[in-house]
């Protein structure tokens, strides 16, 4: 796995947009993603190329329709290698902390 092009296809918030919109609903065309986003098809078609390139989502063509998916592997082995090696239980503790003194937690 190449983490440099994960942690670079993950840093630009559209593309992380596009990932949440695939993990709600698997398997759209390149127009259904585009829909209700401030972005042209274009815009649209090179973040899903990022993507694809980080191994993060794929596609299969469906007819004549190209459908897109979410690969979830990338993800999980970046959160094996860098995140639960640090303590998950001392960080979640950490993070509810933290939401209670700036009082966004639940009490």
């Amino acid at each position: 796995m190449d983490d440099d092009a994960v942690f670079r296809a993950l840093a630009d918030a559209s593309r992380r947009r596009l990932l949440d919109r695939l993990h709600r609903k698997n398997g759209q065309t390149l127009g259904e993603l585009c829909e209700g986003l401030d972005m042209t098809r274009q815009a649209v078609a090179k973040h899903l190329a990022i993507l694809e390139e980080a191994n993060l989502v794929s596609w299969r063509r469906q007819g004549r329709e190209k459908l897109h998916f979410i690969n979830p592997v990338p993800i999980n082995e970046i959160a094996e290698r860098w995140i639960s090696k640090f303590e998950r239980p001392r960080l979640t503790a950490l993070s509810e902390l933290k939401k209670r003194l700036e009082g966004k937690g639940d009490g």
